[in-house]
């Protein structure tokens, strides 16, 4: 029996030796600057997958929801940003993890949610370190650092308990790029707009220690890390289409796939049925706007090999519908078996599972790694 016939479908795959091969090419991008990577969690929300990137409990880690953060410090991780605008909400459970001695740091862009947190710092008599975002390229949240709010807010947190650790960037613009020199650009932009910022703090007399700059895809095209204290990236372990259709990777390096089954083929119209919908590939469609749009994922078979052609079309809740463009790409396909499902997004895809089913070519056994679920 197939490894992929051991677990009833659809499952999430994920292939170790890509998984390792992605890790090992983004730590040498980043070591050989003499950079620091900050794992982004929100991505493989995983402690056995981290324990492949992580060296040591004192590695620097990024979450995008509390639930990782009091998952990752009850194993013993202490050096945390939580990389989400701070609701005054989300305080409490902050200064829980501080009491713990868990160093970890929020992140804000406005003057509401600096007075938020100073007035919660001065009230509970507690310290809580904070980042600045940094709007690098108008794609999302941040302050330009030209801005006279970086310094009112700098102002406000200066006058609490609260301190400011440093500024923050990401270049979520640099995935609407499709070429390696657009991508080299928004590296170089992301480093500047940054360290333009820190400066501009410290030149007002601020302590600004840290600058905090990341996305994978700018990750993988810095050329110059000077300045910069650590990197965040975290999709970069698996990759997907998306990242592909930036030129951040190959097909070939997508180390994550949803292994569904055929459950009916309709030759006259050349599509074929498979038993994983939106509840196992998501809705994401990510590759929309790329050059090639990949529908709701691209089409392996079981042994992960491409089967051009064929893509998934539509889903429901439980079923997908994979289109093939040629009556050739669909002669060979059976109902009963196996296809390996490539996704658009690799966060949203994994984000419908429990766990990653982890295939090896050292181990005829698949290993199951959970995943850390909710908020």
């Amino acid at each position: 029996m197939s490894i992929l016939n051991q677990i009833d479908t659809p499952y999430l795959l994920l292939e170790k030796e890509k998984f390792l091969s992605n890790i090992k090419r983004v730590q040498k991008i980043i070591s050989d600057q003499n950079g620091i990577l900050r794992l982004h969690l929100k991505t493989i929300k995983s402690l056995d997958a981290a324990n492949y990137l992580l060296s040591s409990k004192n590695s620097p880690v990024t979450v995008s929801n509390l639930r990782e953060a009091e998952v990752f410090a009850d194993a013993g991780y202490k050096d945390i940003i939580y990389a989400v605008g701070i609701s005054e909400n989300k305080l409490p459970r902050v200064l829980a993890l501080r009491k713990r001695n868990v160093d970890i740091a929020i992140l804000l862009d406005s003057v509401e949610q600096a007075k938020s947190v100073s007035y919660f710092c001065k009230m509970k008599k507690c310290h809580i370190p904070v980042y600045i975002e940094i709007d690098c390229d108008g794609h999302r949240a941040g302050i330009n650092p030209q801005d006279p709010e970086l310094i009112i807010i700098s102002n406000i947190i200066g006058q609490s308990p609260a301190t400011i650790e440093g500024v923050l960037v990401h270049a979520g613009e640099s995935y609407n790029c499709s070429t390696e020199n657009e991508l080299v650009q928004c590296a170089d932009n992301e480093r500047k707009v940054a360290l333009t910022a820190a400066n501009i703090l410290r030149d007002n007399g601020f302590e600004c220690p840290k600058v905090s700059i990341g996305s994978t895809p700018t990750a993988l095209y810095h050329s110059n890390l000077e300045g910069i204290t650590d990197v965040r990236a975290g999709v970069f372990p698996f990759f997907d289409l998306v990242m592909a259709g930036i030129g951040a990777c190959n097909v070939e390096n997508i180390a994550l796939s949803v292994v569904t089954t055929v459950i009916g083929l309709n030759r006259e119209k050349n599509l074929i049925f498979i038993d994983a919908g939106w509840m196992a590939l998501s809705r994401d469609r990510g590759t929309q706007e790329q050059a090639v749009d990949c529908g709701y994922g691209l089409v392996c078979n079981r042994h992960g090999e491409l089967i051009s052609n064929l893509k998934v079309k539509s889903v429901n809740q439980e079923h997908g519908i994979i289109e093939a463009l040629d009556e050739e790409s669909i002669q060979h396909i059976k109902i009963g078996m196996p296809l390996r499902i490539l996704p658009n997004h690799a966060c949203s895809t994994a984000a419908m599972h429990s766990g990653y089913h982890v295939q090896s070519n050292h181990n005829s056994n698949l290993e199951f790694w959970p995943r850390i679920q909710g908020w």
